[in-house]
């Protein structure tokens, strides 16, 4: 049953990390696992950008940000679904908190309400399910794939600007892309993701910031399908309409 969590950080650089009731690798595997990078006072550019930037700046209690997901892969039936990420005043007044929903039905996820978000925590849901789509199909500990995801931002991401569009119009992005489990100690547990790639792309020109995001397992063989082929991309924002004024009728006192 999907966990329920109530989290009052500031980053998703220690959402990331959260700790989810899983099945766990053998402790040879999880003790060769690369230390966190949490407590270090240095980050990596990759890290601040995605991890750590104020993607939801200018953003009002009100707003939800609407995301398309596609899914396909060689022997997987493909389907398409969303996710929205939604923003309110806090208790205080002050804006803003955030939550979502990440797909449906039987897909979806139950995740963290952030009382007060930095990032936009769609990237959380997104990387989530990925952990938890390997964690059911390796048995692999949850806390192993986010520490190499984390070592890989820290080690060896790099931010590159593109070119990319939205809504038809093209914007200027950063795009970073990583490759966690190349060189993994663990390889031979994972066969499957030795090649796994995560492709971020980030813009300030668009509402939240996060444009798209992806992970791809290629197939065996250059032409081959992609195992598994994963899409999240923003379709839109929308603020709810402001109510019509109503003037107040004043009678005069006779």
């Amino acid at each position: 049953m999907p966990l329920r969590h109530t989290v009052a950080t500031l980053t998703l650089l220690s959402l990331l990390a959260w700790p989810t009731a899983q099945a766990q690798v053998p402790a040879a595997a999880e003790a060769s696992a690369p230390a966190s990078t949490e407590g270090k006072k240095d980050f990596s550019p990759s890290e601040r950008l995605l991890l750590m930037s104020d993607q939801l700046k200018g953003l009002k209690a009100g707003t939800t940000l609407t995301y398309r997901y596609l899914h396909k892969g060689e022997g997987d039936d493909p389907f398409e679904d969303s996710a929205r990420v939604r923003l309110a005043k806090r208790p205080d007044g002050s804006c803003c908190s955030a939550s979502g929903d990440f797909l449906s039905g039987a897909r979806k996820l139950q995740l963290p309400e952030v009382q007060k978000p930095v990032g936009n925590p769609v990237l959380l849901y997104f990387l989530e399910r990925d952990i938890r789509q390997m964690n059911k199909i390796t048995k692999g500990s949850v806390n192993y794939f986010r520490k190499r995801i984390r070592m890989a931002l820290y080690e060896a991401g790099t931010v590159r600007d593109v070119q990319a569009s939205y809504q038809g119009k093209p914007v200027a992005a950063r795009e970073i892309i990583l490759t966690p489990f190349v060189n993994d100690p663990n390889e031979a547990r994972f066969p499957l993701y030795v090649q796994r790639s995560y492709r971020f792309v980030l813009s300030e020109a668009v509402p939240g910031q996060v444009l798209s995001l992806q992970t791809l397992t290629p197939g065996p063989r250059p032409d081959s399908t992609p195992l598994t082929d994963d899409q999240l991309t923003l379709a839109g924002a929308s603020v709810p309409a402001l109510q019509p004024f109503t003037p107040i009728a004043i009678r005069n006192a006779q």
